[in-house]
């Protein structure tokens, strides 16, 4: 089932398409003229944050404005530019063609550490010029993106990591030389026991996706694919704690907003589209998911929920059947092992494949770190 979400309640209430705020186009024209981006056309004028019947959730969105989402993605890609793949922009060679459709993949499972995660973390510790010990927390892949980049800038990093963690994303975490506590069945309480023990002092907190410079960092993925292909009709992102779609979501629609930004979530661990349904954080359930990598509560305070509200089109729900027919889809039509929460993107795309016929449609390949017993299992066994 589809569900549309464009926003809630207050957020809709005081948004209009009133006079750019100059951040963007400023940096854009005065500082980096060669970049071969277009000017924002959509922007908005946030309101008086004094009135008393502003919710926290607005404030919120005001301080995550799009547009300077943007701008920092384009400050983090000069950061961060020689630490990353620019990763390629593949054509399918079956995907949607029998129902008309040109599908395009944004292949960040070929990213250095397997993952996107990679981008926020160097984005953020790039930007991190204060002294003293890190810590984060991870269902892996972030975690395997922040170990490099705390060996790639010298910094001391702790990760803390569900229970539940892939063996395979454990390993490859621990041959980064960082520390790692193991705490909590899902990513949610890992993020919290690591919060935690940030509040004693001992470490500087960095969080996953709450965060204005890791969201930016994942919103450069946003910048390529607008470079790589022309004209872009819709994009398909998975979504976990919201970084990633609020990222990539953010510079579309900063710099082309006429595309639509699809989010896909997966039904056994959906709290931000819960919460985007609700217009305020809400508890779910967190059950197993092939898409592991997103699942897990999201921050109280959360940016990404106000982000997302604004810049996603379309919410998606999978199950867990629709995860394994993406998994197909990529192993036998596309030649592509990846792992289930870029499966889950995939699945979105399958279940509105009717849709974009005559369209241009680039599905974003989150990760290919899985766990090789697993997947085969589930491609091959099934």
């Amino acid at each position: 089932m589809r569900a549309q979400y464009l926003g809630t309640g207050v957020i809709q209430d005081y948004i209009h398409p009133l006079r750019a705020r100059p951040i963007v186009s400023k940096y854009l024209i005065e500082e980096h003229p060669g970049e071969r981006l277009k000017t924002p056309t959509r922007p908005i004028q946030p309101p008086d944050l004094s009135a008393s019947n502003i919710s926290s959730l607005f404030r919120n969105l005001i301080m995550s404005n799009f547009y300077e989402i943007a701008a920092l993605a384009v400050q983090a890609r000069n950061r961060i530019r020689h630490h990353i793949y620019e990763t390629p922009l593949i054509p399918a060679r079956k995907t949607g063609q029998n129902h008309g459709a040109k599908v395009l993949f944004k292949a960040e499972n070929f990213q250095l550490t397997g993952s996107f995660k990679l981008r926020g973390a160097m984005s953020k510790m790039s930007a991190h010029t204060e002294q003293g010990p890190l810590i984060t927390a991870s269902s892996g892949n972030h975690g395997i993106g922040a170990a490099l980049a705390s060996q790639a800038l010298e910094k001391k990093l702790t990760v803390v990591l569900p229970e539940t963690v892939v063996p395979a994303k454990l390993e490859k975490i621990k041959s980064y030389g960082v520390d790692v506590i193991l705490h909590g069945a899902e990513t949610g309480l890992a993020e919290q026991h690591a919060q935690q023990l940030a509040s004693s002092g001992a470490y500087t907190y960095i969080s996953p996706y709450n965060d204005r410079e890791i969201v930016a960092g994942q919103g450069t993925i946003g910048l390529e694919i607008l470079e790589q292909c022309e004209k872009v009709d819709c994009v398909f992102v998975s979504m976990g704690g919201g970084g990633l779609i609020s990222g990539i979501g953010s510079v579309i629609k900063a710099f082309s907003p006429q595309t639509k930004v699809y989010g896909i979530s997966a039904i056994n661990s959906k709290a931000l589209a819960a919460s985007m349904s609700a217009g305020r954080v809400v508890e779910t359930e967190h059950l197993p998911t092939l898409a592991e990598a997103v699942a897990g509560g999201i921050d109280e305070d959360t940016i990404t929920l106000p982000l997302a509200s604004l810049v996603v089109d379309h919410v998606i729900d999978c199950d867990e059947e629709d995860i394994v027919a993406g998994l197909k889809t990529l192993a036998f039509d596309e030649n592509m092992i990846v792992e289930g929460s870029a499966a889950l993107a995939v699945a979105g795309f399958n279940k509105v494949v009717r849709e974009m016929a005559g369209k241009t449609s680039v599905i974003l390949l989150c990760g290919g770190n899985f766990d090789r017993s697993v997947v085969s299992k589930v491609i091959y066994e099934s």
